[in-house]
């Protein structure tokens, strides 16, 4: 396998690496035994452009011994589109056992991305609440939702993220399309969530979000104690990061809080989640986007609305635990 690369897109502005978040010798050096990894194409093969397969989830549900095993032996040379959303039951048991080893075990930040997160971890106040609020321009455009009562600012921002064939939903498509929860939770929204769940407004709040958060005085107004990576860390420190590498900071962080709170369910609640619970660690949650919507769809309000959410998420915050994590593990499967 060749050194992993990150999924990129020129509206993200992005051009890291691996190398720049991972400590590259520690990964091919933990999945040694399992897979082997080389940081760069051998010369025979450099010059050929390897077989596309796409593994995304909108191409439905399938597994990897149906669909890639044939593809990579029939061309020797593949790439994978991430794929985060895939089934992994019915893999062999090597297989899972190197997936496992590869996601939880070989990862490890690279020095300076570590000592900047540990920096970091040091100077929120304890105990703290880490919150992944996605209420950014690109992630509202994306989401293809309408919303009322933000600012001209935020609107003219989403509008300006929105890209061709992102077109806002309308009518009934819109309607259905909010109540399968697909719409992003706004930080006024989120704050009242967490109220009706009895987090204390004085609890310290972390704030895992990325650049050009919008609406975030709903939130703050509310949680005061509130903390971002530009508020902790110096300025020049902050503005010579790259994006991934504060995305780096926000998953080291936001797994070594006291508890974790997710408004979205992406790649990195994902990692985060398993992680969590990888480590033993509890307290943790994914808010239902689909609950809220459904609710406020029906007229409920106020206390009304307070109790049904605090209704729909009782087992999973008593337990700790998302109801999003997977029913098993194939970290249990050991060579």
């Amino acid at each position: 396998m060749v050194l992993p690369k990150f999924e990129v897109a020129a509206y993200w502005n992005e051009s890291s690496g691996f190398a720049d978040v991972f400590d590259v010798d520690y990964f091919i050096e933990q999945t040694r035994g399992y897979v082997e990894v080389v940081k760069d194409l051998p010369a025979e093969i450099a010059s050929r452009e390897p077989f596309k397969v796409d593994c995304s989830k909108r191409k439905g549900h399938f597994d990897y011994v149906e669909t890639v095993l044939p593809a990579l032996l029939e061309h020797q040379y593949i790439s994978l589109t991430p794929a985060m959303n895939q089934r992994r039951d019915r893999n062999p048991a090597y297989a899972k056992a190197s997936y496992c080893q590869g996601c939880y075990s070989a990862l490890r930040l690279n020095k300076n991305v570590e000592s900047k997160a540990v920096e970091l971890l040091q100077a929120i106040p304890k105990p703290f609440l880490s919150l992944h609020l996605r209420f950014e321009p690109d992630m509202v455009a994306y989401s293809r939702c309408s919303y009322t009562g933000l600012s001209s600012k935020s609107m003219d921002s989403i509008e300006a993220a929105r890209r061709e064939g992102r077109k806002v939903l309308t009518g009934d498509a819109a309607r259905l399309w909010r109540n399968r929860g697909k719409c992003p939770l706004t930080p006024s929204e989120t704050a009242f969530i967490l109220q009706a769940l009895g987090i204390p407004t004085n609890t310290n709040i972390y704030l895992a979000a990325g650049d050009g958060l919008m609406e975030l005085e709903g939130f703050t107004s509310v949680y005061k104690n509130t903390y971002t990576k530009s508020s902790l860390l110096t300025h020049e420190a902050f503005e010579n990061m790259h994006g991934n590498t504060k995305a780096a900071l926000d998953y080291y962080v936001s797994v070594n809080s006291d508890a974790y709170v997710a408004t979205f369910f992406g790649n990195m609640d994902k990692m985060v989640t398993a992680m969590r619970t990888m480590q033993g660690l509890q307290r943790t949650l994914v808010l239902s986007r689909r609950a809220f919507a459904n609710y406020t769809a029906a007229g409920l309000a106020g206390q009304q609305l307070a109790k049904a959410m605090w209704d729909a998420h009782r087992e999973e915050y008593v337990r700790g635990r998302g109801s999003a994590l997977p029913e098993y593990c194939f970290c249990e499967f050991k060579l």
